[in-house]
């Protein structure tokens, strides 16, 4: 199989994520000074656009930067012809990428771009790299009541050797209060900000002292966590469950980065050897990343028959490039399903080296709303080549789209700039994909509606989305569960200690997502 150039593999597509660390967007303050002195000085000129290759790295002028980014907005941005085009004199370099986006709304009345944002390019080069953050090392579900009475956080999952797993400190743990604040009651500036400083952690050495009630306990429990520089395992829990009618693979996956390949390489090896007749994989808390980790999966999943003369992925950009890729500038053409390794990290896995499968011709996969981006390209790719996807979950977030990172002045940028289809010409799940009992058009998936179970641990038989999954593997149906979910009212939003994950909106509104607010002003 001939590979796409290497540049090609990079576009990413990135779930939405709580970017814990990087909620300042890496952009100018608002006191950004503007120093336009000067004939050869580049201007605002409404309706026209210099290439933004002759505006690149002028990191002195906070006005170049900004045409900078209005000129790159302009050539790449899938929805280019609904951006506003003002004088960005009175922002600050932040504040003018804000607005550098579409507002229309989608068809279903939705925002049609949620996914605008930026952060440090030293702090996106370690979270894309390995997943590296500062931060405790657990990803926690935020449950804030519609009726605006109380909130809770739980631990949703931690990392191995983190600060979190050494204390104990594990996936249902309910997070009481934080350096002394109630974290259900807080209601005034100063005790939110508290609880916001203790959750996400700025610098590595913070002390913060959490009270928890473990899972089960019937008393709580003081915890100091000291916040560190946490690597995420991307491969989790990948197991063989043995059930009365064949072998079931398992296994949990986190985020689609660069360490990611060796650890699928790793876990399809051994449930290829286990000879496992089915497979579940756990993608609940998967916001994305690089979608030719999402393409080795699938081929993974199906195999050499059944994605032999067929794309993982066909994309296209905006109309000013309707046969090549603008950011490459190499003719458009499929991401084809990935075969072998690619050597992202070498010190973990060469290129070139054939990738094991189990030539599947369905899956099962447990989704929530953090579920996003390549999670779902992975989904859709795999229902074009007409292997089985049974989801068990919630509706996954909607993002058929992508961006290439994009780095000036040491801030990166990320900027809707291509959509992708699946083999049949599929891709419009803006809204998620929905599992149902009894699918009507293309988003809907055959599956089973159920709430994320935080009382019992992932990959335990008996935790609901999994048990589920088992059940329907017999049944062809879901189990009575399944009909009691109940969505209205709580809002959950999962939040990721380091990596990439879900719900991230724009640059405001992500940061909105991953700091409390006061009771008063929730909705």
């Amino acid at each position: 199989m001939q590979l796409p150039n290497r540049t090609t593999l990079m576009p990413m597509m990135i779930g939405t994520s709580l970017l814990l660390a990087a909620c300042g967007g890496g952009g100018s303050s608002s006191s950004d000074n503007d120093n336009t002195s000067g004939s050869s000085s580049p201007q605002w000129v409404q309706g026209t656009f210099a290439n933004y290759s002759t505006l690149a790295n002028q990191c002195s002028v906070p006005l170049t930067q900004k045409l900078w980014l209005r000129s790159w907005s302009n050539d790449t941005y899938l929805w280019y012809d609904e951006i506003i085009d003002r004088d960005p004199a009175p922002y600050s370099v932040a504040e003018y990428f804000d607005l550098l986006k579409t507002n229309e709304l989608s068809d279903t009345g939705n925002e049609k771009d949620n996914f605008h944002f930026s952060m440090s390019t030293e702090e996106w080069e370690l979270l894309n790299g390995s997943g590296a953050s500062v931060g405790y090392g657990m990803e926690l579900s935020l449950r804030q009541a519609s009726t605006g009475v109380s909130r809770q956080v739980t631990v949703a999952y931690n990392e191995p050797n983190s600060p979190a797993s050494e204390a104990g400190v594990s996936r249902g743990a309910i997070i009481v209060s934080v350096d002394g604040v109630s974290v259900a009651n807080a209601n005034d500036s100063d005790s939110i900000d508290i609880l916001n400083a203790g959750l996400f952690p700025s610098e590595s050495g913070q002390q913060t002292v959490f009270i928890v009630r473990d899972l089960n306990a019937q008393t709580d429990r003081s915890v100091t966590l000291t916040a560190q520089t946490v690597v995420s395992t991307p491969v989790q829990n990948t197991k063989t469950i043995q059930t009365a009618n064949g072998k079931v693979g398992y296994l949990q996956f986190n985020s689609h980065i660069a360490t990611a390949e060796k650890g699928l390489y790793d876990a399809m090896t051994t449930l290829s050897n286990a000879q496992v007749d089915d497979l579940v994989i756990d993608i609940r808390y998967n916001g994305g990343g690089l979608l030719a980790i999402a393409s080795q999966l699938a081929y993974m999943v199906a195999g050499d028959s059944a994605t032999e003369n067929h794309v993982f992925e066909r994309t296209s950009f905006n109309d000013k490039y309707p046969t090549m890729d603008p950011v490459t500038g190499q003719a458009l053409t499929p991401m084809p399903f990935i075969n072998e390794s690619l050597g992202f990290n070498t010190s973990l896995l060469r290129s070139g080296v054939t990738l094991p499968t189990l030539n599947l011709n369905r899956v099962f996969v447990l989704t929530t709303s953090g579920t996003c981006s390549a999670s779902e390209a992975l989904m859709n790719a795999l229902r074009g080549i007409d292997v089985e996807v049974i989801q068990l979950g919630d509706t996954t977030c909607g993002k058929p789209y992508g961006f290439y990172p994009t780095d000036n002045c040491d801030t990166t940028y990320f900027t809707i700039q291509f959509k992708g289809v699946n083999d049949k010409g599929f891709g419009e799940y803006s809204d998620g994909f929905v599992p149902s009992t009894n699918p009507t058009v293309d988003s809907e998936v055959p599956g089973c509606a159920l709430d994320d179970d935080l009382t019992h641990a992932l990959g335990d038989t008996d935790e609901t989305l999994l048990s589920a999954a088992l059940y329907y593997r017999d049944n062809n149906s879901c189990p009575a569960t399944a009909t009691a979910i109940a969505r209205a009212p709580a809002k959950t939003t999962f939040i990721d200690p380091g990596f990439m994950l879900q719900d991230t909106r724009n640059q405001n509104v992500l940061q909105n997502n991953r700091i409390l607010t006061p009771l008063a002003s929730e909705q």
